[in-house]
């Protein structure tokens, strides 16, 4: 038996009222994703606990069946440790984005233009971040590099307990309100403040604006955190296999969770992300071992950026790109499989942030039938269906591999 979790982040959404009040997995043309629906076990999940932030953090450690109550330690660690930096016992980490604020006299007074900076390449934010070092320095503090706008500063033997806000989640507001505040908040909003006096003359950042790109001008802070510590899958669902990714932080959990994390050419992240690629890597890793989970951003970075029409097309490459052509093969090889198909948690393109709400869920097994079904991969379509913890489908899915009917 073969057990696949299809994560497609960001994917459930509120009705749409330019697509006639569907939904954006309604719109989507994904046949696959149907056909698992109407053939599968549907329902609801909640991914993201009562009085937790809803983190793509959060809720893709709570669908890779640990509850965030007991393992969550915070999102820039698990970052940390797909990047190999090493963090003591006594550290915390903050993910460093690397946004674009709006130009102005005071650094207080600026709006948040964009939490990615265009999008900026990782060549392009590495030698900013350098740029930064070899002007910056911190006693007990290391800024390190990662991919596109994602960075990452250790402090050494320090504590949580600083208030931060999330960028993706005040684009276009102003960020006098939301700035660093609490244990380390003063230090921090020296550092954002230093860093945009900074940025403005590097050369990449003037380049950049000869290109028509919008500068990368400053540091933020968020995501807080301690080094994780997580069960191995090995030890906690008697599986092996790998985490397919484009992201630190979904690589991290795979890391943590004792899991392969494969480098994919060519996936970014976002809608043009190599999702044939993806696949492959998914379809590599079960000729050797009987899980994988497959991570794809794409939707959720086009609700940040309030794109419905990118997010639709993103959910349907999932479906045309890495749905078919995995269930293709696996069928082909007559290998027994299941699939758990799911989001995280709605980024509604609306607020073009991340809320609570649960999440369409379905669980297909190909020995077994599994109840009930829906009409179709859609919100609407299992409205009235129960709710779960999304921390509990893992071990469902792996269920699957036992005798009878369920």
């Amino acid at each position: 038996m073969k057990y696949i979790v299809m994560l497609g982040d960001g994917m459930a959404d509120e009705p749409l009222e330019r697509y006639g009040g569907r939904t954006a997995l309604e719109a989507a043309d994904i046949p696959t994703m149907d056909r698992l629906a109407r053939q599968g076990r549907c329902g609801r999940a909640q991914t993201v606990p009562l009085g937790m932030p809803p983190g793509s953090d959060t809720a893709n450690l709570s669908v890779m069946g640990y509850d965030p109550k007991i393992y969550y330690s915070g999102r820039s660690p698990l970052e940390a440790v797909s990047m190999g930096v090493a963090m003591g016992e006594n550290d915390v980490s903050f993910r460093c984005n690397l946004v674009n604020l709006s130009d102005c006299e005071s650094y207080e007074a600026a709006t948040m233009i964009d939490y990615s900076s265009d999008e900026i390449s990782s060549e392009e934010s590495h030698e900013l971040i350098a740029y930064l070092n070899e002007r910056m320095r911190l006693e007990g503090a290391t800024l390190y590099a990662g991919i596109s706008y994602r960075h990452c500063f250790v402090l050494k033997n320090a504590q949580t307990g600083t208030i931060l806000t999330p960028p993706h989640d005040i684009t276009g507001k102003p960020i006098a309100e939301c700035l660093p505040k609490g244990r380390y908040g003063q230090m921090l909003l020296d550092f954002q403040k230093r860093s945009w006096e900074i940025l403005k003359d590097a050369p990449m950042n003037l380049e950049r604006v000869r290109r028509g790109k919008k500068p990368a001008n400053s540091c933020w802070f968020w995501g807080e955190g301690t080094k994780p510590s997580l069960t191995p899958y090995s030890e906690k669902f008697g599986l092996t296999g790998g985490v397919v990714s484009a992201v630190d932080l979904i690589k991290g959990l795979g890391i943590c969770a004792g899991l392969q994390t494969p480098e994919v050419k060519n996936a970014t992240g976002n809608y043009d992300t190599n999702f044939a690629g993806k696949a492959q890597a998914a379809m590599d890793i079960l000729k050797e071992h009987d899980f994988v989970y497959i991570h794809v951003e794409a939707p959720d970075e086009c609700s940040h950026h309030f794109d419905a029409e990118k997010k639709i097309y993103s959910i349907e490459q999932i479906d045309k790109q890495i749905l078919k052509p995995l269930i293709e093969h696996l069928e082909g090889r007559n290998e027994e499989y299941a699939i758990l198909l799911m989001p995280d948690h709605p980024t509604p393109v609306r607020i073009g942030t991340h809320v609570s709400d649960p999440v369409p869920y379905v669980l297909y097994c190909s020995a077994k039938e599994l109840l009930p079904h829906a009409v179709g991969y859609h919100e609407k379509a299992m409205a009235e269906f129960e709710v779960v913890k999304g921390h509990c489908l893992l071990e469902q899915l792996a269920a699957c591999g036992s005798d009878g009917k369920k």
